[in-house]
């Protein structure tokens, strides 16, 4: 995965931060971030859906590559992507909630449509 953004991290952990937010907006449906990791979440959110739609053995296995946990791969392909096989992409929305009140970073609600 090309990453645009550092974040001021270094390479593992900017991977890690990135699976790890990616995995939690599938559980969940929504997060809270600030915008530039929102930004980056979409693309890798977008990209997992769309190997859901496809629904074979090697876009599960790349899935399970990046996303973290087994269970959330399994709702990933039969919930989640059942959903968008009409869309063409554009299936997460970021809603710009202000800033954070401790460092007024800009923050953000990503969700899935």
């Amino acid at each position: 995965m090309a990453l645009d953004r550092k974040f001021s991290m270094p390479t593992d952990q900017r991977i890690a931060m990135l699976k790890n937010l990616t995995t939690q907006l599938l559980e969940h449906g929504k997060i809270e971030t600030t915008i530039s990791k929102a930004k980056e979440v979409r693309s890798t959110a977008e990209k997992m859906i769309t190997l859901g739609k496809k629904n074979t053995l090697h876009s599960r296995r790349m899935a399970l590559s990046f996303i973290t946990k087994e269970d959330v791969v399994k709702k990933l392909f039969d919930e989640i992507a059942p959903k968008y096989d009409e869309r063409q992409g554009g299936y997460t929305r970021i809603i710009r909630i202000g800033p954070r009140r401790g460092d007024a970073a800009e923050m953000a609600l990503i969700e899935l449509v």
